[in-house]
């Protein structure tokens, strides 16, 4: 009778199509027998935090992830990553109507498509030497090859995928990334790996890798340091779905890596917004440079962006910003934004409070204008590129509200509203005399009215269009002429509580219908010809 395998403390498993880590074995009181003490990946799997009856025998990062369960024929340990690369790329052919799940990129397994065909792909690449993008996500790899046979076999892979796998540690994977000298992009995506402690391996197994996704590993801001720091040629780290709160850095600072240039940590805990940027101070030299370009923030628990004090360094490196989905609700964060990034270009600000609308008055309607105002140096909001245009009527709204908040003198308008001086300049000091002439620049005197009317389905012709003009109740929408084809959409879905898709009809002068397409999303309304009275014809789908 074949012995059930006992694994050692640290390996990986996977059961019933849970993976899991070995963290205890051994027996447990009140049971006969030997048991495994696993803490799974999915915490929803589990039943404790690794005691039982009181006694404590493994611990667990959430208190329900631990469970115990028996030695099995069913626990499957994994295979190598060669098994692993010759069973999916030169199996023998599935038949031309065969489907494949196939996970998209770092989804955390959101997104999932179903293939055709991959049998046809397979024959293409049944040469593995010639092979340079490989996906094992989810095939049970667990270990190395003898040194030499993945190099002999499959040299050239630059892209490898080694997401959801059973690797244990570090060391595992320098052991097979330094097989393939021309590796490049690596994705480890929601795997458990211990730290390394083979550093001779870890030295020479990175050399040319240049992309890295490390989404869902649980790994630590520190613990990515000290890996990144034996990639020399790193530019995009990702970390997200981490769980990382905090983002203390090593004292040894000779650990950050200088050539990275893009830092994605959305869908963690960060909130500690000095704490934050300190983090990325180790990188000065390089930000001076303008290597380290951009951060992902997006869906973190930022609340308040205070102002940098004299002992803090603005990190002119960074350009590019997302802070999505955070919980930003006062202008004095964008004021103080706008000093720790003096060179931002590119920033996401969708999903906090203060680009809600309607927003508390007075500026929650116009957020967009007033944070263009406040930043200078900024090119593109939440997507959208800002026209010199937008920027100029934005700056003179910015102006006006000045004026209107009863801030009298010079010195409390420059102390409540950081931009005023920088922009009297641009654009001439309003003083008692031309106040009423600044006023008639205000933003509501550039706004056009638009006139909505909804279909439920997509006109054919114009034929009809009168009576369905004269049957619906129009929905008034006001827009700078400036505003681009794609934010009229968004600003149309809001307006009447919609998420699905919008397509737009202007009705011309003669009575036809043209079509608002989304190859001109980005294109100003007044490009497209419309002004105070246009009536668009909307429908959803």
């Amino acid at each position: 009778m074949e012995s059930l395998v006992i694994p050692s403390l640290g390996t990986r498993l996977s059961y019933n199509g849970q993976l899991g880590s070995v963290r205890y074995v051994g027996p447990v009181d009140g049971a006969t027998g030997l048991w495994l003490g696993i803490e799974w990946d999915d915490p929803t799997r589990g039943k404790h935090n690794g005691s039982k009856n009181n006694k404590f025998y493994f611990a667990c990062r959430s208190p329900t992830a631990g469970s115990f369960i028996r030695p099995s024929k069913n626990i499957s340990y994994g295979t190598s990553f060669l098994d692993a690369l010759m069973s999916k790329y030169t199996e023998a052919l599935h038949g031309t109507a065969s489907k494949e799940t196939v996970v998209l990129g770092s989804s955390q397994g959101a997104i999932e498509i179903q293939a055709v065909n991959l049998d046809k792909i397979r024959a293409k690449l049944s040469n593995l030497a010639r092979l340079r993008e490989a996906s094992l996500n989810k095939e049970g790899v667990a270990v190395a090859d003898p040194p030499d046979a993945i190099r002999n076999v499959c040299p050239n892979i630059r892209g490898l995928d080694l997401s959801m796998n059973l690797l244990p540690s570090w060391d595992v994977v320098a052991l097979i990334s330094s097989e393939l000298p021309s590796l490049e992009r690596l994705a480890l995506n929601r795997s458990r790996l211990l730290p390394p402690s083979k550093m001779n391996v870890m030295e020479s197994s990175f050399l040319c890798l240049t992309e890295l996704q490390m989404n869902g590993t649980l790994i630590t801001w520190r613990e990515m340091q000290s890996i990144t720091a034996f990639m020399p040629q790193l530019r995009s780290v990702e970390m997200g779905y981490n769980q990382i709160d905090n983002l203390s850095s090593d004292p040894d600072k000779s650990l950050s890596n200088p050539s990275i240039q893009v830092i994605n940590l959305d869908n963690n805990l960060c909130g500690d917004w000095v704490q934050i940027c300190s983090s990325l101070q180790p990188y000065r030299f390089l930000l001076i440079l303008k290597r380290l370009g951009r951060v992902i923030l997006t869906s973190n628990a930022i609340r308040m962006i205070p102002f940098p004090n004299p002992t803090h360094m603005q990190l002119y490196g960074i350009n590019h910003l997302s802070l999505s989905s955070n919980f930003l609700s006062e202008w004095s964060d964008i004021d103080a934004m706008s000093l720790w990034f003096p060179a931002l270009e590119t920033l996401s600000l969708s999903g906090n409070p203060l680009m809600g609308d309607p927003h508390p008055p007075p500026f929650g309607m116009h957020a967009r204008p007033l944070v263009i105002a406040r930043i200078p140096s900024l090119l593109t909001l939440d997507g959208t590129t800002i026209s010199a245009k937008e920027r100029t009527d934005s700056e003179l709204f910015y102006i006006s509200q000045v004026l209107k908040s009863g801030a009298a003198s010079r010195e409390e308008r420059c102390q409540m509203f950081r931009q005023w001086d920088y922009l009297c300049k641009k654009h001439g000091t309003p003083d008692e005399i031309s106040m009423q002439v600044v006023s008639s620049d205000k933003l509501s005197n550039h706004l056009i009215d638009l006139e909505l009317y909804r279909c439920f389905e997509p006109p054919s012709d114009s034929c009809g269009v009168d009576q369905l003009l004269q049957a619906t109740q129009s929905v008034h929408l006001r827009v700078l002429p400036s505003l681009s084809l794609r934010h009229l959409r968004a600003k149309i879905g809001k307006v009447t509580k919609h998420r699905a898709t919008v397509t737009c009809w202007l009705r011309m002068r003669d009575g036809t219908l043209a079509e608002l397409k989304s190859n001109d999303d980005y294109r100003d309304l007044s490009w497209m010809g419309l002004e105070s009275g246009s009536q668009i014809i909307y429908c959803y789908g």
